[in-house]
């Protein structure tokens, strides 16, 4: 089998880091058990170990300091066909512990690979929950105030079915790896290495004294049977198998013909109040009454009452894969605040694309046609606009129609908020284009 190393961004580490070790051995690993980049996931954390993803030609996913784990188990659930190979450094496992705990008590089949160097090399080499009480380090003494942290003792205490503890310099971590991937639950691999920029300066470690030091400590090989049991996932699917839905699920079942039978891409660009994203939410639903499929991504900042308010629709005749909006064929531009969070969506917009701007908005360049409303004008408030919007859509018939709308209205709305509602469908009907 071929490596599955990224040609284009070989591994790039300081000069002797045990890293570069660990990644030509992962590869190896890889190779030995006929691996295809398809079928492998690498989910990294933070820190230098954060950079596997790139140096492999495999999916990848990087995440937040700590919480690559629980990453890791919602692609493993989503796709249960993949290798899921997590890379994190002993800094993101002292920050995230209590995800290591949930996993060694889930037995999810995942691999964690933590590359232990003893320090936060990346940040300037502070102490870490495996750093020697007696290591000399960036932080002064408070290594001294902790004990280090027996990441084996650990997670074969928490429930995990293989823990393995090794040097980076082992001639037979290949198959030590190899063992692990192939393992059906949660397996941990403590590699010990050398950080020769910030640890090793003050704390010289040759391979041979970090392998010395492993071999002082309690043995850990793999297979931890007191733990071995059924993995989660398939064991909770065949137990979700046998419940029976407590609330009947209805579903939404279409009652109109689709307006349009390509796929359509819709961005409203607003800001804070001007119900951005529950007019998108109308408009999928519309959408789903026609049997169209549909997905929506809201943006918004956390203030809340302030700021841009950004929805992504997708409409489509077909299955969603992904949901990230590349050509829009739709863009509602209702206030500067969302145009300039999404000013790139402009430019992506092709030829036969169309765009309702909101009189006073500036836009960019674009290939799209531009329909300007005066929504004022038309006595139409703020927080009217982008429902209004979905009336001019419906107007034209693409993506919905008038009676989609209507449907979509009554199914969200009662009484009062439903009458005003149907009253801003009304003006918008007498606002000219």
């Amino acid at each position: 089998m071929d490596s599955l190393l990224n040609p284009d961004r070989p591994p790039v580490f300081c000069p002797g880091c045990s890293h570069d070790r660990s990644v030509q051995v992962l590869d190896r690993a890889l190779q030995k058990m006929g691996l295809a980049g398809s079928e492998v996931v690498i989910v990294s954390d933070i820190g230098c170990s954060g950079l596997f993803d790139t140096f492999f030609n495999t999916h990848a996913f990087h995440g937040l300091h700590g919480r690559a784990l629980t990453y890791a188990a919602g692609i493993k659930l989503a796709q249960p066909g993949l290798k899921v190979i997590v890379t994190m450094g002993d800094g993101g496992l002292g920050i995230g512990g209590a995800h290591l705990l949930a996993a060694c008590r889930r037995n999810l089949d995942l691999t964690l690979l933590v590359l232990n160097n003893f320090n936060f090399g990346m940040t300037g080499g502070q102490f870490s929950c495996t750093t020697p009480e007696n290591a000399s380090v960036s932080s002064s003494f408070l290594n001294t105030l902790e004990k280090p942290f027996d990441l084996c003792h650990v997670a074969a205490g928490a429930g995990a079915p293989f823990v393995a503890r090794s040097s980076v310099y082992r001639k037979n971590l290949p198959e030590l790896l190899q063992e692990a991937i192939s393992f059906e639950g949660f397996a941990v691999v403590d590699i010990w290495g050398g950080c020769p920029a910030r640890y090793m300066k003050k704390n010289p470690l040759s391979p041979k004294e970090i392998e010395s030091a492993i071999e002082k400590l309690p043995s850990y090989e793999g297979v931890v049977s007191a733990n071995v049991r059924r993995e989660y996932s398939s064991h909770y699917r065949q137990e979700a198998g046998k419940e029976k839905a407590k609330v009947p699920w209805k579903g939404t079942e279409p009652i109109f013909e689709a307006a349009v039978r390509e796929r359509r891409e819709v961005v409203f660009l607003g800001s804070a109040g001007q119900r951005v994203i529950t007019a998108g939410s109308l408009l999928a639903r519309a959408a789903l009454l026609s049997g169209m499929n549909v997905s929506q991504k809201n943006d918004y900042n956390i203030t809340v009452m302030r700021g841009p308010s950004v929805t992504e629709l997708i409409l489509s005749p077909r299955a969603i894969t992904y949901t990230g909006v590349e050509h829009p064929r739709i863009i509602i531009a209702l206030a500067d605040e969302g145009v300039q969070r999404c000013c790139t969506l402009f430019e992506k917009m092709r030829k036969g694309g169309r765009i309702i701007q909101a009189a006073g908005v500036e836009i960019p360049a674009t290939a799209g046609q531009i329909l300007e409303i005066d929504f004022k004008a038309g006595g139409i408030k703020k927080k009217e606009m982008a429902l209004a919007a979905c009336s001019l859509l419906a107007r034209d018939g693409d993506p919905i129609t008038a009676e989609m709308l209507e449907e979509a209205l009554k199914q969200t709305f009662q009484g009062k908020r439903l009458e005003e509602a149907r009253l801003v469908l009304e003006k918008a009907a007498t606002i000219p284009v």
